[in-house]
C-alpha cells in the first residue's frame, strides 16, 4: 500500500481509547498501554478515555485490582453473571472427564441439541455447533449461498455480523477502512426515532426490495437477508410484532432466505420471548447464536430448517475441532439451565420495565436525551443536541459513558453516529442493582452538563 492509498482515519471503533493519548494516564496504566501495543500490535483496542483494569469478577459486578467494585452493565458474553457457580462447576466436572470433537459418538452434544431445539419452533429441526459468533453467521452465509445457489447479501446500514474474512464483508460498522463484499446491499434500520411513516413494515419493505432488485439486476441474485432482530448496532430499535414479515415476503419471494442473528439478543435478552426474532411472529431459515451461550466458555452455532441443511450436508461436510467439544457442550447446557430454572426470561421483562421506566423518567427532567427505547435487559438512550432537530450529540455520549465508568458503572455506546448509550446488563440484574444503575447515571448527567 502506498502513501496515498493510506486510509486517513483509524479504524472505527465506538468508544475506544487511543493509545496516542497516554498523557493523562497514570504511571502504571501507561506502562501497561505501552506494554500491549509492543507485545499485541496496533490492532486491539481498549475501552474507555481511562482503561479499565479487572483482576477478578462475581456475579454482576468486576473488580479491580485495588479491590473497587464495579457494576457490569455491558457485558453479555458472560449472560447469567460472572463465575457462576453452576456454569463453572458443569465446565469443571466435564474437563476432569474428557474434552474431544464432535466425530466420536458422544451423549452430551445430543442431549444440549434436544434441549436447544425445544426452545424454537418445530420448523426448526438441526443445529451446528461453533466456537464464535462470526464462525456461526460465516456458516450461516456459506449454507445460504449453497442454498439458493445466489450471493446477495442484505444487511442493515450498522451491522454487525463478525470478523472473518466472509462476515467482517457484510459488517459495515466496522467503518470505512473495513471494505464490504461487492454482493452486499445495506438498508437503512427501521428506526423509530427518525422515520416518521405510518407503517414501518411497508417503509423496511420497499428498501429491501430496493436491494432485491439490485442485485438480481447485477447478476448476484439473494441468497439471504440477516437481521439482528432488536438492531442493536444501528441503534437498538424494538418494533411492533409483524414489522419484519413485509420485507421477508419479498426475501423468500426472490428465493432469499431470512437469517436471524441472535448473537446479542437472543437467549431470553428481551425478556418478552427466548428469541429476539419471535417477537416479530416470523420463524427465520437459519438462527445464528453466540456470545451468551456458555456464559465465557467458547460456545456458539446455527439452528436450521433441516431442508436448508440438507442439500449442503450432502454436498459437502462440516467439522470444527472445538465446535460442539464435550467441555463447551457441558457449559452450553449449564448455562441454559440457569436461565431456564432461575425465571430469567421473567426476571429480564421485570427489571428491564424498572430500569425503562427509570430512565424514560431521567429523561423528563434531561433535554439532551431525546429517547429511550429497549425491550427486557437492552436499552437504547439517544443523546442529541436538541429534542426539536435530533441532531445527534456523540460528545455528550462519549462523555457519559467514560463519566460512568468513573463512577464504576459500565456501559458503552453504539449506532452510526455513536449517540447512543447501549446498556445490556447481566440477566441476572435484579431491582437493587437497577436502582444502583439509575442513581449513578443522572449523577453522570448532572456531571457532563
Amino acid at each position: 500500500m502506498t502513501t496515498a492509498q493510506k486510509p486517513t482515519k483509524r479504524g472505527k471503533m465506538v468508544n475506544g481509547f487511543d493509545p496516542a493519548n497516554t498523557e493523562n494516564l497514570d504511571p502504571r496504566a501507561r506502562a501497561f498501554v505501552e506494554r500491549r501495543a509492543r507485545l499485541l500490535g496496533p490492532a486491539y483496542r481498549l475501552f474507555y478515555s481511562n482503561p479499565v483494569e479487572f483482576s477478578r469478577a462475581n456475579g454482576v459486578f468486576l473488580y479491580d485490582s485495588d479491590g473497587n467494585e464495579y457494576l457490569d452493565a455491558y457485558n453479555n458474553v458472560v449472560s447469567v453473571g460472572h463465575c457462576h457457580p453452576h456454569v463453572n462447576a458443569a465446565i469443571a466436572k466435564q474437563m476432569e472427564v474428557m474434552c474431544t470433537h464432535t466425530r466420536y459418538m458422544q451423549d452430551g452434544i445430543l442431549d444440549f441439541a434436544e434441549t436447544l431445539l425445544d426452545t424454537f419452533e418445530t420448523e426448526i429441526g438441526h443445529v451446528m455447533f461453533t466456537c464464535t459468533g462470526s464462525e456461526a453467521n460465516d456458516l450461516a452465509l456459506r449454507m445460504a449461498k449453497h442454498h439458493t445457489g445466489n450471493q446477495g447479501i442484505i444487511v442493515t446500514s450498522e451491522a454487525y455480523h463478525g470478523n472473518s474474512e466472509l462476515t467482517a464483508g457484510f459488517s459495515p460498522s466496522m467503518g470505512e477502512n473495513s471494505p464490504l463484499g461487492t454482493w452486499v446491499r445495506l438498508v437503512p434500520a427501521p428506526d423509530t426515532y427518525r422515520v416518521e411513516t405510518q407503517n414501518m413494515g411497508e417503509w423496511l419493505a420497499a428498501r429491501v426490495s430496493e436491494q432485491i432488485h439490485d442485485l438480481h439486476r447485477r447478476g448476484q441474485g439473494l441468497a439471504a437477508f440477516v437481521a439482528d432482530s432488536l438492531f442493536t448496532s444501528d441503534g437498538i430499535f424494538p418494533q411492533d410484532p409483524g414489522v419484519l414479515k413485509p420485507a421477508l415476503d419479498l426475501v423468500r419471494d426472490a428465493g432469499g432466505l431470512f437469517v436471524a442473528d441472535e448473537v446479542q439478543c437472543g437467549f431470553a435478552r428481551t425478556g418478552t420471548h427466548m428469541w429476539g426474532y419471535q417477537h416479530h411472529d416470523v420463524v427465520p431459515d437459519i438462527v445464528s447464536l453466540g456470545k451468551p451461550m456458555g456464559n465465557g466458555y467458547p460456545v456458539a452455532g446455527i439452528a436450521v430448517r433441516p431442508e436448508v441443511a440438507e442439500r449442503f450436508g450432502h454436498d459437502t461436510r462440516y467439522f470444527n475441532t472445538f465446535g460442539g467439544n464435550t467441555v463447551a457442550m457441558a457449559a452450553a447446557k449449564a448455562t441454559l439451565e440457569v436461565i431456564q430454572d432461575e425465571n430469567l426470561q421473567e426476571n429480564c421483562d421485570h427489571v428491564g420495565r424498572i430500569m425503562l421506566d427509570g430512565l424514560r423518567d431521567i429523561a423528563t427532567r434531561h433535554e439532551s436525551i431525546g429517547d429511550v427505547r429497549g425491550t427486557g435487559l437492552y436499552m437504547g438512550v439517544e443523546m442529541v443536541q436538541d429534542r426539536a432537530t435530533k441532531t445527534p450529540d456523540s460528545r455528550s455520549a462519549l462523555s457519559l459513558v467514560n463519566e460512568l465508568r468513573e463512577q464504576r458503572i459500565l456501559i458503552s455506546a453504539t449506532s452510526f453516529n455513536a449517540n447512543v448509550l447501549k446498556i445490556r446488563p447481566h440477566l441476572t440484574f435484579d431491582k437493587g442493582h437497577a436502582d444502583r444503575f439509575l442513581t449513578g447515571f443522572e449523577k453522570a448527567l448532572k456531571a457532563v452538563s
